[in-house]
């Protein structure tokens, strides 16, 4: 009875404001005047930024959150990714970090009681050669000894799973075989963001939008705030999550970081009837494909390989990832392109992100994501909240740290995770 009450409400609520034209909505969170002092201040309100805040809240007590972010919330690169979720790596240290995400992922929507549209509809990775077979039988054995889930498929078991895909030994990019991980799939970007920024506002967060951090001060050897254009705002403690940026507000502090910024660009077509029900990627074809929720194909490929702040790229970077999804899926030559974007790749040295404290005390960094940004949002907001709240690393981040770079503990998962179609 009580759910029947619920429905009836619900349709009673988006019958009445449809009426209305929508004009009686209650806000999905609050929107505070910044206060004068922060026991944390958390520079950056995408999905990194804005979970993190909630899981101060949630797994913490901390509740004196304020998240300020330079323009709307998830308006930067959150909303101009491709969705992709999986945990399919090689290494030890992310293949534990991202499967972690992944199971947070599982019972995001009902922890956030919000509807993230996450799809669990498999990632494909293609193998054209044998020694792509060869690694992707090594990865595969790699990910199931740490628990996660591994199909390896020979070539008719891809030709199966993707009817549509050109399986011919004619063609370009003979498809030999391919690693399958069934529990991998989609997520709706935006309703991510505003999942996480509604159950924040909820418990108590300040989310502060249209509110550019500038400078910071120091007292002695810590931050003790930042300049905004709204601004001063007193902080105890500092965090930085401003993906494609982090290299800018870092210098803020004085400091220089390992990280160059580049172009990723991405597309969708025309809306078609379902074809595709998984994700499929190609490293050596460097594009990756998968179908919205709205019947857009989803496409994009590798970096545009010159470091860049804009969100924008160049026509030969899409005309190849263009010739390489038609010759992949020769069904989709006569589609019409709708649109194409950039997003800002903040690219570390090794492949791996940068989760830690920087060398002011109370200085803290969560960047440095390459390809897997998006799928690293509650796994990276769960343990840069514990970092933060605890002045010491999850177990999960503690391989991530800045001085990896400096001991010789790199993380190369550049070949192995990081392919086309993780961010």
């Amino acid at each position: 009875m009580l759910l029947l009450g619920a429905v009836r409400y619900s349709l009673y609520t988006l019958a009445k404001n449809a009426v209305t034209g929508h004009r009686h909505w209650p806000p999905a969170w609050r929107q505070p005047e910044p206060k004068k002092k922060y026991a944390v201040v958390v520079i950056g309100g995408g999905g990194h930024g804005l979970a993190t805040a909630y899981y101060l809240a949630r797994n913490h007590g901390l509740r004196d959150v304020a998240v300020l972010e330079k323009s709307h919330l998830g308006g930067g690169n959150t909303g101009r990714n491709t969705t992709i979720v999986r945990s399919n790596y090689l290494l030890d240290a992310n293949a534990k970090f991202y499967e972690h995400s992944l199971k947070l992922w599982e019972k995001l929507s009902r922890d956030l009681n919000f509807n993230l549209m996450f799809s669990q509809r498999g990632v494909l990775n293609l193998a054209h050669s044998d020694p792509q077979l060869d690694e992707f039988a090594r990865r595969g054995n790699a990910m199931r000894l740490n628990g996660i889930d591994a199909v390896f498929l020979d070539r008719a078991g891809v030709q199966a799973k993707v009817p549509l895909l050109d399986c011919s030994p004619r063609t370009r990019f003979p498809v030999m075989g391919g690693l399958l991980q069934p529990r991998a799939g989609t997520a709706r970007h935006d309703s991510v963001a505003w999942g996480y920024a509604r159950a924040a506002s909820a418990r108590g967060v300040d989310l502060i939008e249209n509110c550019e951090v500038t400078a910071m001060r120091r007292a002695g050897n810590r931050i003790s705030g930042v300049d905004t254009n709204r601004g001063f705002i007193q902080a105890g403690k500092v965090a930085i999550a401003v993906a494609g940026n982090s290299s800018r507000v870092a210098a803020m502090a004085g400091l220089r970081l390992p990280i160059e910024s580049h172009v990723l660009q991405a597309m969708v077509s025309e809306p078609v009837k379902p074809m595709l029900d998984t994700v499929v990627t190609s490293g050596i074809a460097h594009m990756y494909i998968s179908q919205s929720d709205k019947g857009e194909l989803v496409f994009g490929g590798d970096l545009d390989g010159y470091n860049s702040y804009a969100q924008r790229g160049n026509l030969p970077v899409l005309e190849r990832i263009i010739q390489a999804a038609v010759t992949l899926f020769p069904a989709i030559s006569r589609m019409r392109l709708l649109r194409t974007w950039g997003g800002v790749m903040d690219m570390s040295m090794d492949g791996s992100p940068i989760i830690g404290k920087l060398p002011p005390p109370n200085l803290y960094f969560n960047g440095g994501w390459c390809y897997g940004g998006f799928k690293a949002t509650p796994a990276s907001g769960w343990c840069f909240a514990h970092t933060i709240a605890n002045d010491a690393p999850h177990p999960l981040n503690e391989a991530f740290t800045l001085s990896r770079f400096q001991r010789g503990f790199l993380i190369d998962e550049k070949g192995a995770g990081a392919t086309p179609g993780a961010h």
